[in-house]
């Protein structure tokens, strides 16, 4: 089950189902499936003093996941996700703002996993996964029109 939720934002996530189903796919390919995901939509306001408090980082971030499940289990966690910070980077980046969440939310759930992204290896794997991810989504898109 995938749950989409704000927080001290006004903000609805586009075609929500079309996302679950994009989501569960992204697991799949992974091997994995969804036990429990939710999505929370939020200002930096909001996520600043989470990355303070549990991954004592004192700067803004666009996402930050928390993670339920062991090692091969169904995938479980919170996925918090600043709409802000990735309006912001979706300037910086010259992509649309939900590109951008897109990207995020994949970013998320990759980590969920098992991805990790602090080394450059790793980094560029990661970012090639979301790449793929974002292309998956471009397929159920094309399949909706």
């Amino acid at each position: 089950m995938i749950e989409f939720y704000t927080e001290d934002i006004d903000y609805k996530l586009p075609q929500a189902e079309q996302m679950e189903s994009w989501l569960q796919a992204i697991a799949k390919r992974e091997g994995l499936d969804i036990e429990a995901l939710s999505f929370i939509f939020c200002s930096d306001a909001y996520l600043l003093p989470m990355n303070q408090e549990y991954l004592q980082h004192d700067t803004l971030t666009d996402v930050i996941t928390f993670q339920y499940q062991e090692e091969g289990e169904p995938v479980s966690g919170d996925i918090f996700i600043s709409v802000e910070r990735c309006r912001e980077n979706a300037e910086k980046f010259e992509v649309s703002a939900q590109n951008e969440i897109h990207r995020v939310m994949a970013h998320g759930l990759l980590h969920l996993l098992g991805y990790k992204d602090k080394s450059k290896e790793e980094a560029e794997l990661m970012r090639q996964k979301e790449n793929e991810s974002l292309a998956l989504l471009a397929q159920y898109a094309q399949s909706d029109a």
